[in-house]
């Protein structure tokens, strides 16, 4: 079985990293200073590159694969595993200049664990760097945060998206039409991992229609995008709305939760606006719609588009 496209040609250098030019260049500049933080925090969108870029960080720093630990904490999220972290930082490299910890979903380590984490993150062994990332820096205790140096990742831009994909289908001998890579594009929310993943599955299809649906069923969170993008736009009207939700018949709570999460990515990104409406659309779907299902919906699209 071939290997799948977002592994294939997932990043190897600061080069090969697309739409995050400012973290490259904050990244490259530790490198080039030998500056390099101890322990950084990577924030940001799902799928924009932060485990990517602490990936290549470790090889600038020459970390061998045995002396780096990576540790996803949606499994491991305990005071158990810090305690094993903490036994073993004393510990020298085994075959290259030091070790390194990559803390992916850090906001998952419960308080107890960030805690039994604060004096080790403070003052790490000079042949210790621990990478933190994270697609929610809020839940992270602000101790945590305060002992560790910020690298932000943003989604990436719809032209981004498109020159990455028309490249990598022209490597893997694929034929796409504008009209598939703007769909896919749009699918892609921002994220060049959602957009090769897409991609790997309409790659080997020749016909365009085939190719559209295609996007579509991959696309599960297709109808909240419609939704959440059109609250997002300015001059997005309520009738607008209104010929938007009759075409919606997923689950009114499903939909909810994936506008939240949507909302939750906008929230991060530096254009002020977009955060201004991001909060809008939080404080409007917070409440679940277990009792009121359609209308409750209805009532949040409307709070959000008439609200001053």
């Amino acid at each position: 079985m071939s290997e799948e496209l977002h592994r294939k040609y997932r990043p190897k250098t600061f080069k090969e990293v697309v739409g995050q030019t400012k973290a490259v260049a904050l990244l490259s500049r530790f490198v080039k200073t030998g500056k390099v933080p101890h322990t950084i925090l990577f924030t940001g969108p799902s799928g924009c590159g932060k485990t990517t870029l602490a990936r290549v960080l470790k090889s600038k720093l020459n970390c061998s694969p045995r002396d780096f630990t990576e540790l996803n904490c949606a499994d491991v999220r305990g005071i158990d595993e810090v305690r094993k972290i903490r036994s073993q930082v004393n510990h020298l490299p085994m075959g290259g200049d030091c070790r390194v910890w990559l803390i992916d979903e850090a906001h998952k380590l419960t308080n107890d664990a960030q805690n039994a984490f604060l004096k080790t993150l403070e003052e790490p062994p000079p042949h210790v760097y621990f990478f933190l990332a994270t697609t929610d820096p809020g839940k992270l205790l602000k101790t945590v945060q305060t002992r560790c140096t910020e690298v932000h990742v943003d989604l990436c831009a719809d032209d981004v998206l498109r020159s990455l994909i028309v490249d990598v289908a022209n490597k893997e001998g694929g034929k796409l039409t504008k009209d598939v890579v703007d769909k896919l594009v749009e699918s892609s929310q921002g994220s060049a991992r959602k957009a090769l993943v897409i991609l790997n599955q309409i790659i080997g299809v020749e016909d365009e229609d085939e190719q559209l649906a295609a996007i579509l069923a991959a696309d599960a969170n297709n109808q909240a995008i419609m939704i959440a993008r059109a609250l997002m736009k300015a001059g997005t009207t309520w009738a607008d709305m209104v010929k938007i939700l009759k075409g919606v018949d997923e689950d009114p709570e499903s939909l909810r939760r994936m506008i939240l999460s949507y909302s939750a990515s906008c929230l991060q990104n530096p254009n002020k606006a977009m955060q201004t409406r991001a909060f809008l659309m939080l404080t409007a779907f917070s409440q679940n719609y277990f009792d009121m299902g359609r209308p409750g919906l209805l009532a949040s699209c409307y709070e959000v588009l008439t609200r001053k």
